[in-house]
């Protein structure tokens, strides 16, 4: 089974992936919103902001705090140029 690392440690089955986009749209903030009062949300940013929300096949969201960009090159399996996780300090 193949997983894709989103930061921290944290992995999530690409199988199970439906979409990754911004936060920053009123529509993302609302199913995040409404996601948080069902009990669906993950929250895998370990308190930094939340630059990716992961949309997955079972209604649950993911929320990252890397970049779209960079979960879509981990999920291709391309490098990305300057790709660092920050590390919990």
């Amino acid at each position: 089974m193949k997983l894709i690392n989103i930061g921290f440690g944290n992995l999530v089955s690409p199988q199970r992936l439906i979409a990754v986009v911004s936060p920053e749209s009123a529509p993302i903030k609302r199913m995040v919103q409404e996601a948080r009062d069902r009990g669906m949300l993950i929250d895998a940013t370990y308190g930094r902001r939340t630059r990716a929300v992961l949309v997955m096949d079972n209604d649950h969201l993911v929320l990252s705090a890397l970049q779209p960009e960079t979960v879509a090159n981990r999920l291709s399996g391309e490098p990305a140029d300057g790709e660092e996780e920050e590390e919990w300090q």
